[in-house]
C-alpha cells in the first residue's frame, strides 16, 4: 500500500473512532492494542500488516482518555483513573473470553497492570519499549544518541514536525520520517495537552507491577530499542521473575519507536509470538 493510500486509510479509521469506541479489525483471539503517551491508536496500527498475516487475532484498537478520538477524563484523570477505564473497556469489548494484548510504552505497563487485574484469561502480553517504572528517575537508561543524522531532511520539514521527529528519531531517513509521519505524527497533533497535563500530575499506580510476586503463564514478548533514552532496554529484565515465558529482545539502531525504527525485526518477533499465542490458548 502507498504512503498516500495509507495516509488516508488512518484518516478514515480515526474519524470512524471519533466515539471513542475501539476500531476493530479480523476474527480470532481478541487483541488489545494499548499505545503510549501522548500518541493514539495510530502508532500500532503500523503492526496491523503482520497481526493480520498470523490469521490469529480479532484486533481492537484502543485510544486511551484525551489522545486520539477518546474524550479526556471528567475528574483527576491520572494513571490510576485511565487504568480503571481501560479496565471497563476490556471487560466490554472482551467479556469472559481469552485475550491477548500488545502495549507499547506508558501502554505496555498498562498492559501489565491489566494482566494482573484479569489474571488467567490473558493469554498473551508483548510489549514495545516496554515502560517499567512511571518515573524517569527510576528508569535505567541509554544517553541520547543518533546513529545517522540527516540535516537536509530536518530543515525541509515543518518546524514543529522537525522538533517532533527529532527528540524521537535514531535513524534520520525519508523511510523512517514516513513511518514516524504516518503513525506517530496524527495522535501528537491530535493530543488533548489538558488531558496530559492532569496525568503529569498522577502518573503513578499505587503498587507497580515490578513490585508484585504473581506469575503469568502465557507468552510474553519484551521488544527493546538499544538505543532508546525514554524508557531504556535494561528495567524489563525485573519483570522477567513475573513472566517466566518471557523473551526480551534488545534490538540495535532502534529507539523508543523501535518498531518504526526496525520494522523487519519488530515483524519476525511479533509473528512468532502470535503463534505462541495461539499454540498457548489452544493448549
Amino acid at each position: 500500500m502507498s504512503t498516500t493510500l495509507r495516509e488516508e486509510k488512518l484518516l478514515e479509521i480515526n474519524e470512524n473512532q471519533a466515539s471513542g469506541v475501539p476500531y476493530t479489525k479480523g476474527q480470532g483471539i481478541p487483541l488489545v492494542l494499548i499505545h503510549g503517551h501522548g500518541v493514539d491508536h495510530r502508532i500500532l496500527l503500523a503492526l496491523d500488516e503482520v497481526l493480520a498475516a498470523t490469521g490469529v487475532f480479532q484486533r481492537i484498537y484502543v485510544d486511551l482518555p484525551g489522545m486520539g478520538g477518546t474524550a479526556a477524563l471528567d475528574g483527576a484523570g491520572g494513571l490510576p483513573e485511565i487504568a480503571d477505564w481501560l479496565e471497563q473497556l476490556i471487560r466490554r469489548q472482551c467479556g469472559e473470553r481469552p485475550f491477548a494484548m500488545i502495549g507499547n510504552s506508558l501502554g505496555s505497563l498498562l498492559a501489565q497492570e491489566m494482566a494482573d487485574r484479569f489474571g488467567p484469561q490473558v493469554v498473551g502480553m508483548a510489549m514495545l519499549a516496554p515502560l517499567v517504572y512511571p518515573a524517569h528517575s527510576q528508569r535505567t537508561v541509554p544517553p541520547r544518541e543518533i546513529l545517522l543524522q540527516d540535516p537536509e531532511l530536518l530543515a525541509g520539514l515543518p518546524t514543529q514536525d522537525a522538533d517532533h521527529y527529532q527528540q524521537m528519531s535514531v535513524l534520520q531517513t525519508v523511510e523512517n520520517f514516513q513511518r514516524f509521519r504516518t503513525h506517530a505524527l496524527p495522535g501528537i497533533r491530535a493530543v488533548n495537552l489538558r488531558s496530559l497535563a492532569k496525568l503529569s500530575k498522577r502518573y503513578f499506580l499505587d503498587e507497580l507491577p515490578v513490585e508484585r510476586t504473581s506469575q503469568l503463564a502465557c507468552p510474553v514478548l519484551m521488544l527493546c530499542g538499544m538505543q532508546d533514552h525514554v524508557t531504556g532496554f535494561a528495567d524489563p529484565g525485573r519483570l522477567a521473575a513475573r513472566y517466566p515465558s518471557a523473551e526480551i529482545v534488545v534490538v540495535p539502531a532502534a529507539g523508543h519507536n523501535v518498531h518504526l525504527d526496525q520494522p523487519d525485526i519488530a515483524a519476525e518477533e511479533i509473528t512468532a509470538w502470535s503463534r505462541a499465542v495461539r499454540a498457548f490458548a489452544g493448549s
